[in-house]
């Protein structure tokens, strides 16, 4: 399990360190391997509230190289950016 959350000034998914730090690297990330642990990365990482939010715990999976992987369906969809196509002008008809 990772602590991810959104970084504030853009939106872009980041993961907890164990230095008690952000990056936006899945292979980056403190890795807790029982619930208590967890919650302890959980309770650090809430505490910055003005570089990240909306911080949870997120289940990954180990690779046989050691390599993190996300755990879930949702946690590969953020690692890899928005699903839509964004655009710096849209036009709502009314």
């Amino acid at each position: 399990m990772v602590v991810t959350a959104n970084r504030l000034t853009d939106g872009a998914v980041v993961y907890w360190r164990a230095d008690g730090g952000w990056t936006m690297r899945l292979g980056g990330a403190a890795v807790a391997i029982s619930a208590a642990a967890a919650r302890e990365l959980l309770a650090a990482a809430s505490v910055d509230q003005t570089r990240a939010v909306g911080a949870y715990i997120a289940p990954v999976k180990i690779a046989a190289d050691g390599e993190l992987q996300p755990g879930n369906l949702r946690e590969a969809i953020r690692s890899t950016g928005p699903t839509v196509e964004t655009r710096s002008e849209t036009r709502i008809a009314c």
